[in-house]
């Protein structure tokens, strides 16, 4: 089995790779999407996994005695999918309130949509994106000429509320940030099924306005997501409509510009916009950072900037043959010293961190171009010997076929479609999707305790929700003097369990 504590020495390898990679390439940069300034370019924290960090990508000690109890209902506290809550959540609110805060004259939620959408046009897209493979132009640049604001309800460009997200669980121990919230949209077009259908997911990285005290900081927010258990149907809207739209006394709302990319200095990061599209195939998913740009002291501009999708490595890196210039350094030395991450024994643990230059500006979920299995072949290379060698100093008895489906769940085609099923090795196996998405636009079969409710998929509803509600549940029924050292707590702050 291995431990996380054996994982402490990666961070040195992964800057070594970096400048390894910076300094030995001398080919010519490859053509990338214009339209958007290099100097403006978002700075990613390349170890923020937008799925696997914080303290719920760590082995949570058991609980200990406490003088409170308290449990969650995950359909009504980490995932919110009931019609009559989300309607009342219109993706015309979200554009406004951004238009709002950005200052920008003349700037329409329609504006800033359809600018949004032009970035799958040429010329502001092109055949590469950071040296990879970037499907341009795409038929979702056809948004770039509707309004998705009109006629509610029948209007097929529309983007309907599927869901609130609770991610308390991707809040570092440290308590600089309180996790991630995040809201769901599908087109109208989709819910029928089959075609046409698009995906947007705002995700917002919430900062802690209270970081001297650590997580503790972010109890509000534990607090008031606990509390929509059992709360009644109009506590739970004006709540949550509060907590994305205002935010919680102290606390700034969740819909905000710097909390979707905006926020490029101090010490708090800042979250993305992800889209899954499959408004024309291949079934692509891509990541956005929202990005005021200033005049001197004049807002001018704000637009949804193409980055690329975290964690995504470009699918050629693992092709034992791969001319990809980054390869040699990718299969000699980043992705090896990532094995004794991924060869985590726990489903929701194993992890990798990866580089942002090895990062692709899309993951095709259908097709070989980002199935790192097929790439990676079934015959012997050095690349596979790398990765055996890693495992045998591990003692693990993983094959380096295990490592990279591994890796490949970890990724957005991975995890939505590509690795359904996978065997994984020492047991595991990656749980199903619920065909390309996890919240789907048809309602499930079963309502949910107001009505109508979004289904969501079998991996969400078996394996990740139990893992966030362990996590959720540790984090309220834990305190200073129970016995038991949290990642949050610290020898200064509660030396009776520390």
């Amino acid at each position: 089995m291995v431990e996380k504590s054996q994982l402490d020495w990666r961070g040195m390898l992964v800057c070594a790779v970096v400048a390894l990679a910076a300094g030995c390439d001398n080919a010519a940069p490859e053509a990338e999407p214009t339209g958007m300034d290099p100097a403006e370019e978002v700075t990613v924290d390349p170890t923020r996994h937008p799925e696997r960090r914080g303290i719920g990508a760590m082995a949570l000690p058991p609980m200990g005695p406490s003088a409170m109890v308290v449990t969650v209902d995950p359909r009504s506290s980490l995932i919110i999918t009931d019609d009559a809550i989300v309607r009342n959540f219109p993706l015309v609110r979200v554009m406004s309130q951004l238009v709002t805060q950005s200052g920008v004259a003349g700037l329409t939620p329609l504006a800033l949509f359809q600018d949004w959408w032009n970035t799958a046009n040429p010329p502001n897209c092109g055949p590469l994106f950071n040296g990879f493979q970037y499907q341009c132009p795409r038929i979702e640049g056809n948004q770039a000429f509707v309004n998705p604001f009109l006629s509610p309800g029948t209007n097929p460009d529309e983007y309907v509320p599927l869901a609130l997200v609770n991610r308390f669980d991707l809040a570092p121990a440290s308590g600089v940030d309180c996790g991630e919230y995040r809201i769901v949209y599908g087109k109208r077009s989709g819910i029928p099924g089959g075609g046409n259908r698009n995906l947007l997911i705002f995700e917002a990285v919430l900062p802690n306005p209270n970081p001297t005290a650590g997580l503790n900081g972010c109890a509000p927010v534990a607090n008031f997501w606990a509390s929509l258990t059992g709360a009644a149907l109009a506590t739970r809207i004006g709540g949550l409509q509060n907590f994305y739209f205002t935010g919680l006394p102290g606390f700034m709302p969740v819909v905000h510009m710097d909390n979707y990319g905006n926020r490029t200095t101090g010490s708090v990061p800042t979250g993305q916009v992800r889209t899954n599209q499959f408004i024309q195939p291949p079934w692509t998913l891509r990541e956005f950072s929202v990005r005021r740009t200033m005049c001197g002291s004049v807002p001018c501009q704000l637009n949804f900037r193409p980055v690329t999708v975290k964690v995504n490595p470009g699918g050629t890196l693992f092709d034992p043959v791969s001319g990809h210039p980054l390869a040699p350094s990718f299969q000699n030395v980043l992705f090896p010293s990532q094995v004794p991450a991924l060869a985590v024994t726990d489903i929701n643990l194993f992890n990798n961190t990866i580089p942002d230059m090895f990062n692709s500006g899309q993951s095709n979920a259908q097709g070989p171009e980002n199935d790192y299995r097929f790439q990676f072949g079934p015959n012997p290379s050095p690349f596979r010997t790398n990765i055996q060698n890693e495992l045998l100093l591990l003692g693990s008895p993983l094959l380096p076929q295990h490592i990279v489906e591994r890796s490949m769940a970890l990724s957005c085609g991975g995890c939505h479609e590509l690795s359904n099923g996978a065997n994984l090795g020492g047991g595991l196996v990656w749980p199903p999707s619920g065909g390309f998405v996890h919240v789907g636009e048809q309602f499930d079969p079963a309502p949910g305790p107001f009505g109508p409710r979004f289904r969501i998929s079998p991996a969400l509803n078996a394996v990740f929700l139990p893992h966030r509600r362990a996590v959720l549940e540790t984090f309220l029924n834990s305190s200073c003097g129970d016995a038991v050292c949290q990642p949050w707590e610290s020898p200064a702050a509660c030396p009776a369990d520390c």
